[in-house]
């Protein structure tokens, strides 16, 4: 929820929070379940609101003090959100989302979007175009960018492996995320052509060495006792190895995680993992020291999928500028 100092700042005290979001949630919905496979269901309205909100806290306070000393209130302003670079693009719903919190009925927010999420975009290009309060589109704008800055860098470096990948291995994502922010860029992954790997610790299960280490078990020790209290259990199952590896294989796991081996290395083990898995379907998946200078060479080595950390914690934000002008 929006602070109340933020809103008496901000907004209409008197307009119901529920109001002002369902004005949006129509439009809001339908762009994000056109991607709603995977994890992507997560990024909806509430999640929106909370998110945007606490950025909308951070970073107005009490109050714009530049913009509440120079800007009359009844000034309108046109905005155009332009591409600076080339890129992949991601978060034009919570760009939007952004305004659509600040600005009440009476305010009278037009926006119209001339880009998808996913879109490859190219410099100098419109992406939408904003009309409103001109200290409400201030007050917003910084806020706005970052969310689809971030969202359309980690778009754009996934979009990068997938084509270095050119079609030998699936892209995958981490958990290594800003935290509160994963849903927003797990969302920006799979814009960029990539795909989410778990979500949180919740819904699969990754044997790690540090699991290893501390349950002082073997790791086909450990894939049987997690079959045995979860029966349906996703297992992800990280080798160090080519034995840890093959032991993986031959007790069940449904990933095989090759961390840090060398192309030719997990070349020469995926047939043989794949032998031990006999009949069961297993996922191969290479991790480690993967960046775009070598993903090619990792994805020709017979491995089902790549995870690669910096897609979320390394992507350079895309040059996107909003340019404010007053409205004819």
């Amino acid at each position: 929820m929006i602070p109340a100092k933020l809103v008496l700042a901000l907004v209409d005290p008197n307009e119901d929070k529920i109001e002002r979001a369902s004005r949006a949630s129509a439009h809001l919905m339908t762009a994000v379940m056109e991607r709603a496979d995977s994890e992507l269901h997560r990024l909806d309205v509430e999640l929106l609101d909370r998110c945007v909100d606490a950025a909308l806290a951070e970073d107005v306070g009490s109050g714009d003090v530049t913009t509440t000393g120079t800007v009359d209130p009844s000034v309108r302003a046109r905005g155009t959100l332009l591409a600076r670079g080339a890129g992949c693009l991601s978060g034009l719903v919570v760009f939007e989302h952004v305004f659509r919190r600040l600005c009440t009925a009476d305010d009278q927010l037009s926006v119209r979007v001339m880009a998808e999420d996913g879109d490859r975009i190219t410099a100098n290009q419109v992406l939408v175009e904003l009309g409103g309060p001109a200290a409400k589109l201030l007050v917003g704008e910084r806020t706005a960018l970052n969310f689809i800055q971030r969202m359309s860098g980690i778009a754009t470096l996934t979009a990068q492996f997938v084509e270095q990948a050119a079609g030998g291995a699936r892209i995958l994502d981490t958990r290594k995320t800003t935290p509160g922010l994963r849903a927003f860029e797990k969302y920006a992954v799979r814009c960029g052509g990539g795909e989410n790997h778990r979500f949180g610790l919740y819904d699969e299960a990754m044997i790690k060495d540090n699991h290893l280490d501390l349950s002082g078990l073997e790791l086909d020790a450990l894939i049987e006792k997690l079959r045995g209290t979860r029966p349906g259990l996703w297992i992800t199952a990280e080798a160090r190895d080519e034995a840890e590896a093959r032991a993986a294989a031959r007790a069940g796991a449904n990933v095989i995680l090759l961390d840090n081996m060398s192309p030719a290395g997990i070349k020469r083990l995926c047939p043989i993992l794949r032998e031990e898995a006999g009949d069961r379907r297993v996922e191969i998946e290479a991790s480690g020291g993967i960046g775009l200078e070598n993903v090619s060479a990792y994805a020709r080595t017979g491995v089902d999928r790549i995870s690669i950390g910096a897609l979320t914690h390394s992507a350079p934000a895309l040059d996107l500028s909003l340019n404010l002008e007053p409205a004819k």
